[in-house]
């Protein structure tokens, strides 16, 4: 029987039916909104820690945020491994195949939770060090030490939560992963409240507050999977790895997880030469990234919806669909890249001044805003034919065209 209601919109999609475009759009929406979500806290954050915390401090906090992108990236690239895997097994209708998909994955995305927390801190100083910060730069290497340990000490609730949602996408479900995400949002922006304004807590209260909100929202989400009446409902006896399905999530997600890793390096690179280049040009540049961010994750959901599409239609053996997918999202992800560049291209200045009012600092990060944007438009491309290649299960090509041609140039540019 067909659920109404509320509760019909947290049930997966079925992409292997109906109107291409419709239904592209319809999954694709929650994860464009998820992204826009992600960034209104990551604005919201950034105004209340601009507002409370010395300059020293905000400088430690935002220096440290591409550090951080390394093995969010990874993780988030081994994900499209658990998200091929998955959603195959979906339009193949092989529900004992889900479960033992999902099964491997928790296991896996435990065993690397405690893996990248490990590195992370053991790495810690160097890795302040590769973006010039030191203990010679007293207070901002203090508040970006205090930050870094204690978000890396929870890293693995992110990274944990991220799986989840991950699999949950790759069922045919965006919508669940944008409630919780909310959730997660709301209590986020009211623990930093707190703990800043309350407590007094500065760096250490930022940290603390991301670290919090996301074991909540990943132990929340955690149950729901172990609670739902759906095939993906499991039991803790039932966790343990499956030889087939971890050869294929291996497969695909490592490369993917390198190349993510590798570009999160390559923006460290370029942020290091950034800094060399001053206070102004690092705000600068701290502002228009943040428009950046904004471009690359509404053009990164077409590629996600088409990884997913393209996995269920590949295991239910409907090849036409694939390549009606991949067009799809090439027409819809290049209207949202040209509506993007537009706006912000076109409004550049005055939305660079809500993060800075100084007319220098603006000026500079319109510059790079009108460098950078209008090749937004190729990275929409290359992200869904990446994004179409991993459904299918092909993920070595992709991630090494992406590591040679994109992070390649921009190493060489820079040295």
């Amino acid at each position: 029987m067909k659920k109404k209601g509320l509760s019909a919109l947290f049930q997966p999609v079925e992409l292997t039916q109906g109107e291409c475009w419709k239904t592209i759009l319809a999954f694709s929406f929650p994860i464009i909104v998820s992204y826009l979500l992600q960034q209104v806290y990551t604005i919201s954050d950034a105004a209340i820690v601009g507002q409370t915390l010395t300059a020293q401090e905000v400088a430690g906090v935002n220096d440290t945020s591409s550090l951080i992108f390394i093995f969010l990236q990874f993780a988030f690239g081994v994900s499209a491994g658990f998200c091929v895997v998955t959603s195959c097994n979906v339009g193949a209708h092989n529900p004992a195949g889900v479960r033992r998909s999902l099964t491997t994955q928790i296991v896996l995305s435990a065993a690397l939770t405690v893996i990248l927390t490990v590195l992370a801190l053991l790495l810690l100083d160097p890795m302040l060090a590769w973006i010039n910060v030191t203990p010679d730069n007293g207070e901002v290497y203090r508040a970006a030490y205090t930050y870094c340990a204690i978000i890396f000490a929870g890293i693995g609730a992110q990274l944990f939560y991220n799986f989840i949602c991950s699999f949950l996408r790759s069922m045919g479900d965006s919508a669940t992963p944008l409630a919780f995400l909310l959730f997660s949002t709301i209590l986020n922006v009211g623990l930093d409240l707190l703990f800043i304004l309350s407590f007094h807590w500065g760096v250490a209260g930022v940290a603390i507050a991301t670290a919090i909100a996301y074991t909540v929202s990943a132990t929340t989400l955690f149950v729901h999977l172990l609670k739902t009446d759906s095939v993906v409902r499991v039991t803790p006896r039932d966790l343990g790895l499956d030889p087939v399905a971890l050869k294929r999530i291996v497969k695909i997600g490592l490369p993917a997880g390198i190349q993510s890793a590798v570009f999160a390096v390559a923006n460290i690179i370029i942020q290091s030469a950034i800094n060399s280049l001053g206070t102004e040009v690092m705000a600068a540049s701290s502002a228009a990234m943040s428009l950046e961010y904004v471009c690359y994750n509404l053009l990164n959901s077409f590629s996600q919806a088409c990884t997913t599409f393209v996995g269920q239609n590949h295991g239910a053996r409907q090849i036409d669909r694939c390549t009606k997918t991949l067009k799809v999202c090439l027409i819809e992800g290049g209207i949202v890249a040209l509506t993007t560049i537009v706006i912000i291209v076109g409004l550049g200045r005055e939305i660079l001044a809500l993060f800075n009012s100084d007319p220098n600092i603006v000026s500079i990060g319109y510059i790079r805003v009108c460098s950078i944007f209008p090749a937004y438009a190729f990275s929409m491309f290359y992200e869904n034919m990446s994004g179409y290649l991993r459904g299918f299960g092909i993920s070595l090509m992709p991630a090494l065209i992406t590591m040679i041609c994109v992070c390649g140039i921009r190493f060489y540019w820079v040295f």
